[in-house]
């Protein structure tokens, strides 16, 4: 019989959501779809990432973020939400804080809304549907660099 103590650690690579501290990224996540926000939510948890707040509208994001600044190293934002859509949100998030680390998350063929995004100072776009690894790879290249 083998003992557990005799088997290697299947997943033996630090998770990707830590700082070299060993503190955990924190994370905001703006959408106004629920289904998005728990997806991206899981994908983040399950690597270590500290979800700290969620908004529903681009409003309600930029409300969130000044209250939590500066405890939020990342925001991912979705550019079409009632209210105040993406754009307008960061545009307004990076008035309040020009350090503001803020990734796009889009549907397929909005193109020209995600470039105008990153020159107005996104610093990356995920596409949906959410793929996991992408998602990670995004986010991780954007906060380790």
């Amino acid at each position: 019989m083998i003992a557990k103590s005799d088997m290697p650690p299947i997943n033996d690579k630090r998770p990707e959501g830590l700082k070299p501290d060993g503190s955990p990224f924190r994370v905001m996540i703006v959408d106004d779809s629920m289904f998005i926000a728990k997806q991206l939510g899981q994908i983040l948890t399950s690597e270590g990432f500290d979800v700290v707040g969620t908004a529903s509208d681009g409003l309600a994001g930029l409300e969130k973020y000044k209250e939590l600044c500066p405890n939020v190293d990342l925001v991912t934002m979705d550019i079409t939400m009632p209210k105040m859509d993406g754009v307008n949100a960061l545009e307004k998030i990076l008035e309040y804080d020009k350090n503001a680390v803020v990734v796009m998350v889009s549907a397929l063929g909005k193109e020209d809304i995600v470039k105008k995004s990153l020159l107005l100072g996104a610093k990356s776009y995920i596409v949906k549907p959410l793929d996991r690894k992408k998602v990670l790879e995004r986010i991780v290249s954007i906060l380790k660099h």
